[in-house]
């Protein structure tokens, strides 16, 4: 697809402003789990206590997520993110003025329900620029969410450090949230669902709308299989060096960093190995990489060889989720918002599944040998890349994509 000279610019502005709803997403996360110990202070919470108030955030994203599909696809993904990123802003505030745990809870539910609207609107949008740009351009959306998240968790950590209170913190970073949603929403590109409809609606559309549904639940699968991984890293890395390796905590630490770290770095590349490989070779690749290298790292049963596995896991599951939400957009233009919530609604499941599912199989076998189900799911989700072939015409930067097969 050749972009005449006075499109570039066009199209390049609109990529930016989906560059500043992942940035300003990712802030938003990141400054309030920054901010979470002092809250929890506050309040005088206990350890269980807090995690029924968390609970807020994963009900509210899922509920969030169950309604914006629709919405994308009736009115369009810009008439959608732009109002709930300017609200992110503002319910960010929410949480630092609660004087109860219900109070609280019900304030986080109002915030990952915001969380988990943007989410599906701004990827539907970033799969609308990434069909006019005529090349693979996900990964770096997903990487600049990254970027965001430590922005944001460094933001916090300053904050406290300078004594600054959860208000006054999540009202600066909200302001500055506000200003890059306003920022996003000059240059945004606005799509027109029913021009999507209309074209998906002709002869040659029909037949792939019809299998749709089974393939995207395939795609929200293989996005539950990953997230689960990174929930397990999240969650479970550090517990594994300090517990089982005899680790000192610092170096315990540097599990999920560098897993955080190379995640990140193979995001800023997936976009070139996506165009280099195409879709499926690259989800395959990724992971092998993926499973391989966390399972060597546990057998292995060392520090160093530990922290390294879960780096080759981080940089394996990279330029997973991208591929896939990318796929699921694409597939049908008229459903893209159904598609993508479906997939996030999976994936979001599989990331708070995943730390539940691997401490209960700690219980009954050991640690160790539990975090092994997120290799083994790895290597699942390589054997069923080819998920990702997609009826869309391949993107000029695809030079080994693959048809769909029937």
């Amino acid at each position: 697809m050749a972009l005449s000279a006075p499109a570039r610019p066009a199209l390049l502005r609109a990529r930016v402003a989906v560059y500043g709803l992942f940035l300003l997403s990712g802030m938003a996360m990141g400054t309030w789990t920054s901010r979470i110990p002092a809250i929890k202070a506050a309040l005088r919470l206990s350890d269980g206590a807090l995690s029924l108030g968390l609970l807020g955030i994963a009900a509210g994203a899922i509920t969030g997520m169950q309604v914006v599909g629709r919405l994308v696809d009736r009115y369009g993904s810009y008439r959608t993110m732009l109002p709930v990123a300017l609200a992110q802003g503002l319910v960010l505030v929410l949480p630092a003025y609660m004087p109860n745990l219900p109070a609280l809870a019900l304030s986080l539910f109002v915030f990952g329900a915001v969380c988990g609207t943007l989410d599906v609107a701004m990827n539907a949008n970033a799969v609308v620029v990434e069909r006019a740009s005529g090349k693979s351009i996900m990964s770096s959306f997903h990487a600049v969410f990254s970027v965001g998240g430590f922005v944001g968790a460094s933001a916090g950590g300053m904050f406290a450090h300078a004594g600054a209170s959860p208000g006054v913190t999540f009202a600066a970073m909200g302001a500055v949230i506000l200003l890059i949603a306003l920022l996003s929403a000059r240059w945004a590109t606005r799509d027109d669902p029913a021009r999507e409809a209309a074209q998906a609606g002709s002869p040659e559309a029909r037949p792939a709308r019809r299998r749709v549904g089974g393939t995207v639940l395939l795609l929200g699968v293989l996005a539950f299989c990953c997230m689960i991984g990174e929930g397990a890293a999240a969650d479970w890395g550090s517990v594994y060096l300090r517990d089982n390796l005899g680790s000192s905590p610092g170096f315990a630490a540097a599990a999920y960093a560098a897993f955080s770290i190379m995640m990140t770095a193979g995001r800023f590349a997936g976009d070139r190995l996506a165009a280099w490989l195409g879709q499926v070779t690259l989800v395959r690749c990724c992971g092998l990489l993926a499973g391989a290298g966390l399972a060597a790292g546990i057998l292995a049963d060392e520090p160093v060889a530990g922290v390294a596995g879960f780096g080759l896991f981080g940089a394996g599951l990279s330029c997973i989720i991208p591929q896939v939400f990318s796929a699921a957009g694409h597939r049908d233009p008229a459903q893209s918002g159904r598609a993508l919530a479906a997939v996030a609604s999976l994936g979001y499941t599989g990331f708070l599944a995943g730390p539940v599912l691997i401490g209960g199989l700690a219980e009954a076998v050991t640690l160790p040998h539990a975090l092994l189900v997120p290799a083994v799911l790895a290597l699942f989700v390589a054997l069923t890349a080819p998920a990702l072939r997609s009826p869309r015409p391949a993107l000029a930067t695809d030079r080994h994509a693959e048809p769909a097969r029937d």
